[in-house]
């Protein structure tokens, strides 16, 4: 795997953590924790959508009370802080949820004093990465690595600019979409998760330690 030979240099090391951004990013995660034989465990990452509009987002939320918020788009659209409030209680809901499938039921390592290096699908607005960052970086990590295979080239500056180190294998001048540049770009369900996690995460005894 192409990503996965961009960070080689952290193949084995025993403080390093591949943490996936749930859901999409889970199998490519997967895939680089493998090749590098590095633990793996989840960020869940919950966008705040648009009433109406599902496709347009007017935020993202992480975990530890982690939010970034899109006000240009939510004055844009007139959208009432108690809209705000009530996407940001649902949404919350929800990613507690998922951390109670993907995290707290198996023996995910600790991030505390490690370097991570959070995985995702792409990045378009920036959002999702962002809001990881700070989730890991409130969780204790020592140094953090944003690694994706696609990028839109004007979401990057931010990502440089708090992450340690991005590790970015194509940044195009015309970015439509993530799913532009994927053959197969289905939506990974939550037993998919589970089941990538669990077959990548089974043969590592490191990961009783956390």
């Amino acid at each position: 795997m192409i990503l996965a030979s961009r960070l080689k240099a952290f193949a084995g090391q025993s403080d390093v953590v591949i943490v996936a951004l749930a859901n999409d990013g889970v199998p490519v995660a997967a895939q680089v924790a493998t090749a590098l034989n590095l633990p793996l465990t989840v960020q869940v990452v919950r966008s705040l959508s648009v009433p109406g509009q599902e496709n347009l987002t007017m935020g993202t939320i992480a975990t530890d009370d982690v939010r970034i918020l899109n006000q240009e788009t939510i004055s844009a659209l007139h959208i009432p802080a108690r809209v705000v409030d009530w996407a940001i209680f649902c949404e919350t809901q929800e990613l507690l949820r998922r951390e109670r499938v993907f995290v707290h039921e198996r023996k995910a390592p600790a991030l505390a004093g490690k370097t991570v290096i959070l995985v995702d699908d792409g990045i378009s607005s920036g959002s999702r990465m962002l809001a990881a960052i700070q989730a890991v970086r409130k969780q204790g990590a020592r140094r953090i690595v944003a690694a994706v295979p696609v990028a839109a080239r004007q979401s990057m500056a931010r990502l440089r600019a708090i992450a340690d180190q991005v590790v970015c294998l194509v940044e195009p001048r015309l970015f439509f979409s993530i799913t532009h540049w994927y053959e197969n770009f289905e939506p990974v369900a939550d037993w998919e998760v589970c089941q990538i996690l669990d077959g990548v995460m089974e043969p590592m005894p490191e990961l009783e330690r956390a």
